[in-house]
């Protein structure tokens, strides 16, 4: 299997280099579900070099230089790639069910329970506005990521309406800082507040039955020495946003994802892969179920097998599955973990 050469055309294309590019081979074998593969084998192919004839007694030598440049090159270029210059937070436990839509202009309920029966969401919203957006979700990652400022710091208080400038909220979620954006944000604010929750997850019992959505309240202030939002968050999503351990740290290059069913893959992978696990593997009709989606599964199939052609997730690398009975399931990898393995000195061998 030529997993980890598809894997590092993966982050030619990423680091935007003259490389070659592989291609994974079709695997035609298949975990049971949820469980990474251990037996992924490690090897990266090289890319072809010129010819150079040498003396026998240089041959050794001039090989094992090359490749410690190489290495030496491509780790230098993978640190890097893999640099976090932000420290954006996505909500975990909400991370695991659709809890937005992934069209801007869903109206139709979502309904979702978990197979074991432990949690269960239903998403409405009220007329004439759309069901809140994963493009809406920025925004509530980017809360996320100022109160863990706050935590960061030792506060004892911790906010529950905060007061955000403008251009720095626009900069963050990659917007240009102008009256249309600024529109944008609002119309979002307001589907974010005026979108209807009930469930059971942090709420044990239905404490509340109905009538809270992501946000009690919003406000924009513009004058002249100032230009800023105030937004209030629900007691809900306070209390799990304020959970210790509640908070997940995101790739900040997740708000350049412009696709909503990719931004939902990139959720999908980070919480159940992670930084820890080297890879997951689900079924389609698994991820069909979690992304909550309005489109039919032959359409739900088509843009997945696009996003795992396209390979652009921040992170991560997708590997499309056929099993012999011709059962298909994605793998999400690691990247990073995956690489790093790949990276590790060479062990020499005599003969070879």
């Amino acid at each position: 299997m030529k997993l980890f050469s598809g894997i590092f055309g993966w982050l030619a294309r990423r680091l935007e280099e003259e490389r070659v590019i592989f291609q994974p081979e079709r695997q035609q074998s298949i975990e049971r579900e949820h469980t990474p593969n251990p037996e992924v084998e490690q090897k990266i192919e090289e890319s072809p070099q010129e010819v150079q004839i040498l003396p026998p007694n240089k041959i050794g030598k001039n090989r094992k230089k090359t490749a410690n440049k190489s290495r030496n090159k491509i780790t230098r270029e993978l640190t890097e790639f893999i640099k976090d210059p932000r420290d954006i937070r996505d909500i975990m436990e909400l991370m695991e069910i659709p809890i937005v839509a992934l069209s801007k202009n869903r109206t139709a309920p979502i309904v979702y329970e978990t197979p074991d029966g432990k949690a269960k969401v239903k998403i409405s919203c009220h007329a004439p506005h759309y069901v809140a957006s994963i493009y809406d979700w920025d925004i509530i990652l980017f809360v996320s990521s100022k109160l863990q400022e706050t935590i960061n710091s030792k506060s004892d208080i911790l906010p529950r309406t905060l007061i955000i400038p403008r251009h720095e909220l626009l900069k963050a979620i990659y917007k240009h800082d102008g009256k249309t954006n600024r529109k944008e944000l609002e119309a979002a604010l307001s589907r974010l507040q005026l979108t209807g929750i009930e469930t059971n997850i942090h709420n044990e019992d239905y404490r509340y039955r109905a009538g809270f959505s992501f946000l009690d309240s919003w406000r924009y202030t513009e004058r002249k020495d100032i230009k800023e939002f105030r937004i209030t968050l629900s007691e809900w999503l306070y209390e799990i946003t304020c959970t210790k351990g509640a908070l997940l740290k995101v790739h900040p290059e997740y708000f350049k994802i412009t696709s909503g069913f990719k931004k939902f893959l990139y959720r999908t992978a980070r919480k159940h892969v992670g930084t820890q696990n080297e890879s997951w593997l689900f079924s389609i009709e698994t991820l069909y179920k979690k992304s909550g989606s309005e489109q039919e599964l032959r359409k739900f199939k088509h843009d997945l097998k696009k996003s795992v052609k396209d390979n652009d997730i921040p992170g991560y690398f997708l590997e499309w599955i056929i099993d012999d009975y011709g059962k298909i399931s994605i793998r999400f990898i690691n990247i990073r973990k995956d690489v790093k393995k790949s990276l590790s000195p060479p062990v020499d061998r005599p003969g070879e």
